[in-house]
């Protein structure tokens, strides 16, 4: 299940750079990189083009619109957008990929064995990442002392 999520946002960042953060939750991240790559679109794409086509009404229009950016984008601007979206999706793979700890013990709470954030005590599973949680047993039975 952890390598399905992590292909799907791997996928996202492909798409939309930053997606594939919102996916994991990662709010900061997602923001960084959508920011990035958008600011780069706005400086290497040819704006004014776009903007004296229109609007788009059919996928006809959108394909050839993507035709013209294609052709008056140079190389290396495709390649640094290319780059910005390829770093995305990796770095997004890794985020779900990456080995979480419990927090080191300095957490209040109920700790989530899978993912390491907290959780509430009430819950049958994490709400981050949905576990199922085991409910904590202690050694000494009931009515003993």
């Amino acid at each position: 299940m952890t390598w399905l999520r992590a292909l799907f946002a791997a996928g996202l960042s492909v798409i939309m750079p930053g997606a594939g953060h919102v996916l994991v939750r990662d709010w900061l991240r997602a923001a960084l990189f959508a920011g990035i790559f958008l600011s780069a679109s706005a400086l290497f794409l040819p704006t004014d083009q776009i903007a004296a086509a229109g609007p788009i009404t059919s996928p006809n229009e959108l394909f050839e619109q993507a035709s013209i950016m294609a052709e008056e984008t140079d190389a290396m601007a495709r390649f640094f957008l290319m780059f910005i979206a390829l770093f995305a999706a990796i770095d997004a793979t890794f985020r779900v990929l990456r080995p979480q700890s419990g927090g080191g013990g300095d957490a209040e709470g109920t700790t989530c064995p899978q993912c390491g954030k907290e959780v509430d005590e009430d819950l049958a599973f994490c709400h981050w990442c949905t576990t199922r949680l085991e409910p904590e047993t202690s050694d000494e039975e009931p009515g003993r002392s």
